[in-house]
Formats: structure tokens, C-alpha cells, sequence
């Protein structure tokens, strides 16, 4: 429990140390996360209005939902159970609605159909490989392919792992930095408007 509040609500408006420890898998785990659904909507369609849809409406909820937040979490700590639930569950929502937006920006990137797929990699791979044959011709004589084929597939190898590594850091980056702002302007309304009701 004093995980998932302090995951959802940060230290402000919990009394968990979620925000004093690391949790770098954490946010390694949530960007996987995105990434599954992103590719499943990329491979099934399914979920279609969720994941790449309504994209007015997610903003319009995290929006609402971030401004809000100190409203409705400033008395977490000192809330029976039965009223604790429905503020993690609203907090749930803001996160939801903030994974949902970064799927709708991600989808769109895939851009090849999947029946396509596999007839533009073996287009990318085979011009990649030409283009760094090319380049040793002049030189290399008859090792040139030879020469080629190693560059470029090289190439071809970082290109994937830099892409891989986007695709679960920039989910938790933008998580991250939600969080960086939902708590200093948590943290200014606290000290502004709710100094006389907490004690935080």
C-alpha cells in the first residue's frame, strides 16, 4: 500500500520514502509497459479508441485532473481507508490518462501496415548493406561486400538498439517529468492556498 501511494501521490501527500529511494527499474518497467501497448494496438488493432484515439479528451482528463490534484489530496494522510481508495483511484486515472496520450503520440510513428513489415526491413537492410558496399568499391577492391555487409551491419545493430532504448526511456522520461511538475506545483498551491489545512 505505501508503495502504490507513494507512486501515485508522491511524498507530499503521503508519509511513505517512495520519492528518498531509487527506481529505476520502475520507470525502465513502465516505458516496456507502453511500448507492449503500443505494439500490440500495432499488431492486433485492438483497443484502437483507447490507445490511438480521443486524443482531445486524455489531455482535457490529465489536465483537469493535474489541477486538481492538491483539492484532492491534500487530507490524504489523514484519511480512513474507505476514503484513501477513491483518491488512489483518481490518481490511477491521471497516470492512465497520461499513458494513454503517450500511446497516441507513439502509434502514428509506426507507419508501415504490418502485412508491409517484412518487405521493408528486407528493403532497409539490403539498400543499408548497398550503401556501405559503395562507399568501400574505390578502395577495398574485391573486399569491398565483404567490408559492407560488416558496416552495415553494424549499423544496422546500433540503429535498432538506439531505437529500442528510445522507445523505453522516452515513456519514463515523460513520466517522470509529470511527476516533477505535479509535485512543485503541488507544492506551491500547498504553501499558497492550503497552508492553513495541512501540515506539509
Amino acid at each position: 500500500m505505501d508503495y502504490l501511494e507513494g507512486l501515485l501521490l508522491g511524498r507530499l501527500w503521503s508519509d511513505t520514502d517512495f520519492e528518498n529511494r531509487r527506481h529505476t527499474s520502475l520507470f525502465i518497467l513502465y516505458g516496456i509497459f507502453v511500448d507492449l501497448l503500443v505494439v500490440y494496438n500495432y499488431l492486433t488493432g485492438a483497443f484502437n479508441g483507447w490507445i490511438t484515439g480521443n486524443f482531445l479528451t486524455k489531455i482535457i482528463i490529465f489536465v483537469v485532473l493535474f489541477f486538481l490534484c492538491p483539492a484532492i489530496c491534500f487530507g490524504y494522510y489523514r484519511m480512513p481507508i474507505w476514503g484513501k481508495i477513491p483518491v488512489l483511484l483518481v490518481q490511477l486515472t491521471k497516470v492512465g490518462a497520461l499513458t494513454l496520450l503517450i500511446t497516441a503520440w507513439a502509434r502514428p510513428k509506426l507507419s508501415v501496415s504490418f502485412g508491409d513489415l517484412q518487405d521493408f526491413l528486407i528493403s532497409y537492410l539490403n539498400k543499408t548493406l548497398e550503401q556501405f558496399t559503395a562507399k568501400y568499391v574505390d578502395t577495398a577492391g574485391t573486399f569491398a561486400t565483404v567490408l559492407g555487409v560488416i558496416s552495415g551491419g553494424v549499423y544496422i545493430v546500433v540503429v535498432v538498439v538506439l531505437i529500442v532504448c528510445a522507445a523505453i526511456l522516452i515513456p519514463g522520461i515523460v513520466f517522470c517529468v509529470a511527476r516533477f511538475l505535479q509535485y512543485w506545483y503541488d507544492k506551491l498551491v500547498s504553501m499558497l492556498v492550503l497552508s492553513d489545512f495541512t501540515d506539509k
